[in-house]
């Protein structure tokens, strides 16, 4: 974004979190096209004063049984989040063309619905787990820290 009094608050590239989670999605830039991979990652390192932001594309990918499974692990924050996982059907935008796997405390949940999760601070949640992916699926996590913690 142009040098101005308020670009530094525009991000239109990629821009690396400072510390990355084991479970981290690649970035799109350092990827092959039509791969997927996280579009963007807002914290207050990247603009000062903003809040954790990250938004995801996950595309197309068969289901595979008895494979290793790669997603993020449990764990708590001290801060509210709310996870999307959007779907890309424009006759049916609820049509999430996917199927996540999601646990919040002991409850396993499969997503296969556009959704909006809300989960309160200090609740264990995750694994997350694609399970597969029929069309692309717009995915964000947001929270109010201004680390991803």
């Amino acid at each position: 974004m142009a040098k101005t009094k308020y670009g530094k608050y525009i991000l239109s590239e990629y821009k690396a979190p400072a510390e990355e989670a084991p479970w981290a999605p690649p970035n799109l830039a350092g990827i092959s096209k039509g791969k997927g991979g996280r579009l963007f990652f807002l914290d207050s390192k990247t603009v000062p004063g903003a809040f954790y932001m990250e938004c995801v594309w996950v595309m197309p990918r068969p289901a595979s049984p008895g494979a290793k499974r790669a997603g993020t692990e449990a764990h708590t924050h001290d801060y509210d989040e709310v996870i999307a996982f959007i779907g890309t059907n424009p006759d049916d935008p609820y049509d999430l063309g996917a199927e996540v796997e999601f646990w919040m405390g002991d409850e396993k949940h499969i997503i296969t619905r556009t959704s909006l999760v809300f989960i309160p601070a200090g609740l264990k949640h995750s694994p997350l787990i694609f399970l597969k992916v029929d069309r692309p699926v717009f995915h964000y996590t947001t929270g109010p820290a201004k680390m991803y913690m």
